[in-house]
């Protein structure tokens, strides 16, 4: 009898260590993020939003903040308010831009009426006066940060990540804004570049980069920033959304793209929408060379008036370009899908 029970006993410590090896990477690898987003001019952001809710809700992230970039539109806060207490993170600090001039003007999603309906989807927050101005914000939460352990991720303007450079020391820290995004940010991802590495070596806009002002800030930052950048390029062929359809009408995120959809283009969920946003939050957590490819040697050329292009180089930089695998839209597609559409096992309570 004792003897038949010594596989058993042997298959059980092994499974108990992969288990313990389990826990102790998704701990070492935990990343630190801080998500900047114009939420509401595009849905990509909800979904973004979403996936990255649910990597901290699986363990695999730590969400330190976000930040709405957009002012001219105020509410894109609320719907951020609203994401992070669907998924049971309401505790989520968030700051947002004052700059009414500043931003996408057009509420594509109809964030007002999202963010005023606290009774469905429980928001504390409506607008952006609601909670800290974002340069504010930003030098307190990185002055809290250990050294080197942020990953600063931006899916929508480049304003708010300029103004923190910039900054002057003050009374939340004597570092200036260059010095504490130095010794804290570990690494920029920014979702902006798109199809500036191409044979023909032509320059291209993004949306990001170029558009409601960003141009200025953008090129600031791609010759200033002090840290290693990420430019992401990808997105356009992977889409996202009919996996919200069988979601419960009280998701937020199933919502917001739902009125995104319908009020832009007239589609429906099942139409789908691009995962721009996504790719970048994917890449910031995971970093998976199964969808990924980095190209690590060159930097990219930036001009206000013509765009960006990718200029290789023989040496390393500290610009990588990253680009999605050939043939990996449709898989990657399912797996995004498949992220956004559940909650985490982890959940808090909002």
């Amino acid at each position: 009898m004792i003897r038949s029970l010594i596989p058993f006993f042997m298959v059980f410590l092994m499974v108990h260590d992969l288990l313990c090896q389990d826990k102790t990477a998704s701990f070492s690898s935990l990343k630190k993020i801080l998500l900047d987003t114009d939420m509401g001019s595009d849905c990509d952001d909800v979904g973004a939003l979403a996936l990255l809710n649910e990597y901290a809700n699986s363990g695999r992230a730590e969400i330190l903040g976000v930040v709405y970039s957009s002012g001219a539109v105020p509410y894109g806060v609320g719907i951020i308010d609203a994401i992070n207490r669907y998924y049971g993170n309401g505790g989520i600090p968030i700051g947002a831009n004052y700059d009414m001039e500043f931003g996408d003007p057009v509420d594509k999603m109809q964030a007002k009426k999202l963010a005023q309906d606290t009774v469905a989807f429980k928001n504390r927050v409506i607008r952006n006066t609601d909670v800290p101005e974002q340069t504010l914000f930003l030098r307190k939460l990185l002055a809290e940060q250990e050294d080197n352990s942020l990953h600063y991720v931006t899916i929508g303007h480049t304003q708010a990540l300029y103004n923190l450079l910039v900054s002057e020391p003050d009374s939340i820290s004597n570092l200036s804004g260059m010095a504490l995004a130095e010794k804290k940010i570990k690494r920029w991802i920014a979702l902006g570049a798109l199809n500036a590495k191409n044979v023909d070596g032509h320059y291209t806009k993004d949306w990001n980069f170029f558009f409601n002002g960003t141009a200025p800030y953008t090129q600031y930052l791609v010759e200033h920033f002090p840290k290693p950048v990420f430019f992401i390029s990808g997105g356009s062929q992977m889409m996202t959304g009919k996996s919200l359809i069988h979601t419960p009408n009280g998701n937020i995120v199933r919502t917001a793209y739902r009125d995104w959809l319908w009020n832009v283009e007239q589609k429906t969920l099942a139409d789908q929408r691009p995962s721009w946003d996504l790719v970048a939050v994917c890449f910031a957590v995971e970093t998976s060379k199964k969808y990924f490819n980095v190209t690590a040697r060159g930097y990219l050329d930036f001009d206000v008036d013509q765009g960006c292009r990718w200029i290789e180089t023989d040496t390393p930089t500290n610009h990588s370009f990253v680009t999605l695998n050939a043939g990996s839209n449709l898989r990657f597609s399912n797996y995004l899908n498949t992220l956004i559409s559940r909650r985490g096992h982890n959940q808090k309570h909002p």
